[in-house]
């Protein structure tokens, strides 16, 4: 779901609100359909908004203008200037969900103050911070995000002690407490939002380099997830909860298989965490007989997808009518282990996958059959060399893998030692095809009947939140592509994309606990356009009078403050962080 700009024209005015929009398939395509309505406050809200933030000090409270005691001063209105405007509710956000998750205080508990003109902790801060925002280098960062920005007002460290080798340095500080880190996030986030843990969903990406990187021994040239097989990359693995909030993450070097990262991984969770009755999840990319067994042995519960040479031992029940529908375009149903084990497998058949397999395979039959003709027809036309002959059809075949089985070619001799190319359809390929097109296996070792497989599929398929979680990694958090030359300073690098996307996963709980749906783009957007100004007015009796104010917010943001219960304020005290106020 997410957030759309409204207004509305009543009793001569412009109201605006927004409108919380969810996108949903049909049988005709992808549709919207606005779930709610999202206005200002009556006054009955604005009260109870007010009484909570009285009772609760340390809480944000609700959208109203601070208290304050009149002060009068004669101004010279033509004197009046404003010295500076910097980005103030991007970081300020920011600053109050690190804040929530109780960030800072865990950074000075394990980083303690030393000889450092700024403290590592507020550099790290710093980091994440600029990742949420705006992520780029720090080198950017230092020059140009930073004092353009309010982190120095909000942080305290005024923007001449920020370079990027003191960010570079803060990296390295930070990457130690690594493990430390994830343990008091995954507790505290817990703690605010009554996570459950009781399924762990596992995948692996990739992120490329930009150069050689002759000085990291994991960056290597792998199946690149990216589409950049030139570059050298390091594969991150990451491990998040049904609702995509992140448990831990790996990193492992860029040549590394899927498949063997399985026992590393759990293994890893289990040393932070403990061992408990979880259910793990993860796609036929992680399954081998090795990894299986790995996980019966040590009492592990699992949901796995099977192979597709797996599917074609299930013949039998494809044929069966007897399906269970678990939505529109969707029917499951069990079938028994081909091995004989205890494992249940799950039958799924998707009415959008079916569509999508027989596009593709059409697609490609089309090719290799164009093809084959252009073959043939060029042997008619003059003598060909069969070997050669046979290499060009080898290669016909090699790049529309998807539909080689389709086609049985022979290529020969004539008794002239001209090449003679003969193809034909394989009718048990194509029947095969038929019938198994939209469907996919899945496999598990929970006891028969604890779970019904409507309920397998739907926990499988929570591992689109492992693939989202990577999405907002490398689009949003920019994790893509890494300049860091040294190991440890990209492990470093991943790791403040982590935090920052913790803090992004908050503020989307946040979100949802306000009404406002599961989208925090919208959010930060909005709140990013809330500017912090310095403003001098001259005074009659000499003395200029100097202000730092908080714009106020427009209709749009006071809602979003309202339905996120925070309290924005209207003024920064003066502070020794702006040398030039």
């Amino acid at each position: 779901m997410h957030l759309r700009k409204c207004y509305r024209a009543k009793d001569g005015k412009r109201h605006a609100y927004w409108a919380l929009v969810e996108s949903y398939r049909t049988a005709r395509g992808p549709r919207q359909r606005v779930v709610a309505y999202l206005g200002v406050m009556d006054a009955a809200g604005r009260l109870g908004v007010k009484q909570a933030a009285g009772g609760a000090a340390d809480r944000q409270g609700a959208l109203f203008e601070d208290e304050l005691e009149p002060r009068w001063v004669e101004v010279d209105a033509a004197r009046i200037r404003i010295d500076r405007v910097r980005d103030f509710g991007g970081p300020w956000l920011g600053l109050h969900v690190a804040r929530e998750l109780g960030l800072p205080e865990f950074l000075d508990s394990v980083m303690p103050p030393g000889r450092e003109e700024a403290p590592w902790p507020l550099m790290s801060l710093a980091l994440v911070l600029g990742r949420l925002m705006d992520p780029s280098s720090e080198l950017r960062l230092a020059e140009h995000i930073y004092e353009h920005t309010a982190m120095a007002e909000l942080l305290g460290v005024p923007a001449r002690k920020v370079n990027d080798d003191r960010l570079y340095r803060a990296l390295d500080a930070l990457l130690p407490h690594k493990d430390a880190l994830q343990r008091r996030l995954k507790q505290r986030m817990g703690e605010l939002f009554d996570l459950k843990y009781d399924l762990l969903l596992y995948d692996v990406t990739s992120t490329y380099f930009e150069g050689r990187r002759r000085r990291n021994p994991q960056a290597r040239r792998g199946y690149s997830r990216d589409h950049r097989p030139d570059c050298k990359q390091v594969c991150v693995a990451l491990v998040v909860s049904r609702c995509g909030m992140p448990l831990g993450y790996e990193v492992f070097a860029g040549n590394r298989s899927d498949v063997t990262t399985v026992e590393q991984i759990v293994e890893k969770i289990e040393s932070l965490y403990g061992r408990a009755d979880r259910v793990w999840v993860m796609d036929r990319g992680m399954v081998s007989r090795q990894n299986v067994q790995f996980l019966k042995e040590g009492g592990r519960r699992c949901i796995l997808g099977a192979s597709r040479s797996e599917l074609k031992k299930c013949e039998r029940e494809l044929l069966d009518p007897n399906w269970t529908k678990v939505h529109e375009g969707l029917e499951v149903k069990e079938a028994p282990s081909p091995d004989g084990d205890e494992e249940t497998f799950i039958l799924c058949r998707s009415v959008d996958r079916r569509q999508k397999e027989q596009a593709m395979h059409e697609k490609f039959m089309r090719r290799i059959e164009t093809g084959l003709q252009a073959i043939q027809d060029s042997c008619q036309r003059r003598r060909q060399d069969p070997l050669r002959i046979a290499r060009r059809v080898g290669r016909l075949l090699g790049r529309n893998t998807r539909a080689e089985g389709a086609f049985e070619a022979d290529v020969g001799a004539e008794p002239d030692s001209r090449a003679m190319v003969s193809w034909r359809k394989n009718q048990q390929w194509l029947d095969w095809s038929a019938l198994s097109e939209g469907c996919y296996l899945l496999r598990t070792n929970i006891a028969r009947g604890a779970w019904t497989p409507q309920e397998l599929w739907r926990a499988y398929m929570q591992l689109t939140q492992a693939e989202s979680a990577f999405r907002i990694h490398k689009s949003d958090l920019q994790l893509r592509p890494v300049w860091h030359q040294k190991q440890e300073r990209v492990e470093a690098h991943i790791l403040v994309c982590f935090l920052s996307y913790v803090l992004w996963k908050t503020l989307m709980l946040m979100c949802q606990r306000g009404g406002l749906g599961d989208e925090p783009r919208k959010v930060l957007e909005e709140m990013s356009r809330i500017k912090l100004v310095d403003v001098s007015a001259p005074t009659r009796s000499g003395p200029v009078l100097r202000q730092r104010l908080v714009s106020r917010p427009t209709e749009h943001q006071a809602v979003l403050l309202h339905r996120l219960n925070l309290h924005l304020p209207t003024r920064l005290p003066h502070t020794a962080c702006s040398e030039d106020f």
